[in-house]
């Protein structure tokens, strides 16, 4: 059971890595709308290719993308069942968090017979 959840905990920290890049996050945008070659891609950034290959295979391996070969092309698309994923994740903290918020909202409305008045203290 220790092992899969350290598979679990490994996965998410490689999507939230590979997410934590503009450039990642933008080439993950273009795949996600349609397949791109990598050269294609390679041109719409003011950095070399060997740059956006890296980017590339950071997302890859995080699984948010996929990238086949046509001859001597790499083409690659955007797994979308892997983006939920990270969405799922994120709904997990966000539900955390507001049962939190919601227990502090909670506390702040009890009636005030239950409530200290820290300026009413007798002498």
């Amino acid at each position: 059971m220790e092992a899969h959840r350290e598979t679990d905990e490994d996965r998410a920290d490689a999507l939230f890595h590979a997410l934590s890049d503009r450039t990642r996050r933008d080439v993950l945008r273009r795949v996600l709308a349609g397949e791109h070659s990598v050269s294609t891609l390679a041109a719409s950034y003011d950095m070399s290719f060997a740059a956006v290959q890296k980017h590339v295979a950071v997302l890859e391996k995080a699984g948010l993308i996929t990238k086949r070969r046509v001859g001597r092309e790499a083409l690659a698309s955007g797994d979308v069942e892997a983006v939920r994923s990270v969405a799922s994740m994120l709904q997990e903290i966000e539900d955390v968090w507001r049962g939190r918020i919601g227990r502090i909202d909670d506390l702040l409305a009890a009636p005030e017979s239950t409530q200290q008045d820290p300026t009413s203290q007798e002498s």
